[in-house]
């Protein structure tokens, strides 16, 4: 069923041609400013810093929250950018240990135990997955999960830890990457294909570059469900001449349902958050505002997640709650 689905909304011809892709570029960077000064005002992602102003002035009749002076602009990034990062450390430790070349050799010999206790109750985002009850269009996962041969989990983990090692070591070049101009730049485009970093419907787009990300924030983007619902609201949903809605939503009208595009291939979702990413500094420049860099794309994730909790109610809409698709 994933193949099939996979076969028919697989992104047309027109999304990987350079025209098109400045389309979108384009699209993202006229609607940036806009969706920047809410997030910007957001200081945490929740709830936007003039509304607990507001609030504070209605119930207490004061002009500042607190009696304290109101943030400055330079103050609020500086303060997203640590929710941000701190957020994102939370976590950073379980993985680690899992995208570990020794450990993951070590595992060749006992590969039930890598699938039943590392990625079922040490990967954060399986087990969370795994313990959504509530979630019944997660069933299948579960399913595919349980389903799921050992040894095969085992070598799509261990060929992604061994495609990052490699990227990061030898692709990657902290210089040159500032000044990339196009997809191919990124050398992003193996993790696209069927050879072997990919284990269908329990480790997918999602997953694996959760894997990728939580390890090297620095050179890796995580392509998560709202990643994707963000990229449609940043480009204020169009078409820009696809036959389907939209390339990053899988819409089906005879269902009438609407996801994330699952199999979005991530060497072009990882140029858009590039782009995000060198408009998202460039803010932090004109405010003075340090940007870590080794937790680059961190910040790229907030700003998306963000834009994607803004419309969470749109999105609760939208998404179909048929068993047959899941995101991994």
């Amino acid at each position: 069923m994933i193949r099939q689905m996979q076969d028919s909304f697989n992104l047309e011809k027109i999304c990987y041609e350079k025209a098109h892709i400045d389309e979108v570029a384009l699209e993202i960077r006229s609607n940036f400013d806009k969706w920047f000064d809410k997030f910007l005002n957001s200081e945490n992602g929740y709830i936007p810093l003039a509304d607990i102003i507001e609030r504070a002035v209605d119930k207490f009749s004061i002009s500042t929250l607190g009696g304290k002076s109101a943030k400055s602009d330079k103050e609020k990034m500086e303060a997203i950018i640590k929710l941000a990062i701190d957020d994102y450390k939370s976590d950073q430790s379980s993985y680690k240990e899992i995208m570990d070349l020794e450990s993951l050799d070590e595992y060749q010999e006992n590969p039930s135990t890598f699938k039943s206790e590392v990625l079922k109750k040490n990967c954060p985002v399986i087990r969370k997955t795994l313990m959504n009850k509530k979630a019944k269009q997660l069933d299948k996962y579960r399913a595919n999960f349980v389903a799921a041969k050992p040894l095969d989990l085992l070598n799509v983990v261990t060929k992604l830890c061994q495609f990052a090692d490699n990227y990061v070591n030898n692709d990657y070049n902290e210089i040159s990457y500032e000044s990339i101009s196009n997809v191919d730049d990124l050398k992003l485009g193996a993790l696209d294909t069927d050879d072997g970093y990919t284990a269908w419907g329990v480790i997918g787009g999602s997953i694996k570059t959760m894997l990728l990300y939580k390890i090297y924030p620095e050179q890796f983007p995580s392509r998560s469900q709202n990643a994707l619902w963000a990229l449609w609201y940043l480009t204020d949903k169009k078409k820009f001449s696809c036959r389907f809605d939209s390339e990053f939503l899988m819409i089906d009208i005879e269902k009438n349902t609407t996801q994330q595009n699952y199999f979005y291939p991530y060497s072009i979702f990882s140029y858009y958050a590039f782009l995000i990413y060198k408009m998202l500094k460039s803010k932090a420049q004109m405010l003075n505002v340090y940007y870590d860099e080794s937790y680059r794309y961190v910040l790229v994730d907030a700003f998306l997640d963000y834009i994607a909790r803004e419309h969470d109610a749109e999105i609760s809409l939208l998404k179909n709650t048929s068993k047959e698709w899941n995101d991994a």
